[in-house]
């Protein structure tokens, strides 16, 4: 038998049955999912609370400092008085004023806390009279209710209407629901304005602005408006010291509950499927952050809500971040 050179087949017999379908897919500049980084950073931030040496530290460094301008002021007045009175007298004049506005802005401060007190006791009393099923009770919260808003334009056709059919009900569920129905009902559609407003501007922000940190003050600053401008809408009018609290109580609520975190839904209303991890980076981390700004908002409707919301009356997250981030970076199907 003749020899000669023997060719060897190394390619495998299906590689001439391969398709481009079959070829994996092209890495990611930046892998992983979207994970809403600012919004949680922002969260732990405001949920934080400050430990009590700090708390110590602040109290007594804010007391030392004030000691020490009050005698320096002190001095400086009658030292000025004695060497030209009437410039001196007009000088404390002026620092005169400076306190009496900074007494006002204290008082705006416990009547902004108490207006916070005034909508959650509004709230217990209307769970108690709920589970008790006591219509005396729940006459009494309406009434409390109709008095919280009496003055308010926006109210007024809901206050005529339960003043015409509240004698109607002869229990405490039906009464409470008529009045959230009737009083409630526009207030929650301008709450929910206002988070839809506030999810639109960190989805925005956050895929438009590359800076460090950027995103962070963005997101917290955005929040800090919306649960103010909640507040406001129900009536609570919360002043510095008494938003930053209602602020930690909403942050708190969602980091306990876990409701600051990305869930495998939490965009589909708005995207569908799986979509978003073909997304670039930042525009999908402008979606996460607006989606979980919508969480924020609802919780911060819950807590500033004089009533309970009652079953099914809630409002649901997806359908707000359908209604704020659809559209905001084009269509889905493109």
């Amino acid at each position: 038998m003749a020899r000669g050179p023997v060719l060897i087949e190394l390619e495998d017999e299906k590689a001439d049955k391969l398709t481009v379908a079959d070829a994996p897919p092209v890495p990611d500049d930046t892998p992983g999912m979207p994970s809403g980084q600012a919004m949680q950073v922002a969260a732990g931030i405001a949920a934080r609370k400050p430990s009590r040496l700090v708390r110590w530290f602040w109290s007594l460094g804010i007391a030392l400092v004030g000691a020490i301008v009050s005698i320096k002021a002190w001095g400086f007045l009658t030292d000025l008085v004695a060497r030209n009175a009437i410039l001196g007298w007009g000088i404390t004049g002026l620092l005169g004023a400076f306190l009496f506005v900074l007494a006002v802005l204290a008082l705006r401060e416990v009547a902004a806390l108490g207006r916070l007190g005034r909508l959650d006791g509004l709230r217990r009393a209307a769970d108690t009279a709920l589970v008790d099923e006591d219509l005396e009770a729940a006459r009494a919260v309406t009434d409390r209710l109709v008095a919280l808003y009496k003055g308010r334009e926006d109210t007024r056709w809901g206050r005529n209407r339960l003043a015409e059919l509240r004698r109607d009900q002869m229990d405490a569920s039906s009464l409470l629901a008529l009045a959230d129905r009737e009083l409630l009902g526009p207030l929650d559609q301008a709450a929910q304005r206002e988070v839809e407003a506030a999810a639109r501007q960190v989805a925005t922000v956050t895929a438009l602005v590359p800076l460090a940190l950027a995103d962070v003050a963005a997101a917290l600053t955005a929040n800090l408006r919306m649960i103010r401008r909640v507040a406001e809408v129900y009536g609570g009018r919360s002043g510095f010291l008494g938003g930053w609290r209602l602020t930690r109580a909403v942050m708190a609520h969602l980091v306990a509950t876990g409701a600051v975190a990305v869930g495998d839904d939490l965009l589909e209303p708005v995207l569908g499927g799986s979509i978003i991890g073909k997304l670039s980076r930042r525009f999908g981390e402008g979606l996460v952050n607006g989606a979980l700004t919508a969480r924020v908002g609802v919780a911060a409707m819950e807590v500033c809500r004089p009533l309970p919301f009652a079953v099914g009356k809630k409002p649901k997250v997806p359908n707000i971040i359908k209604s704020s981030l659809s559209g905001l970076f084009g269509s889905s199907k493109s």
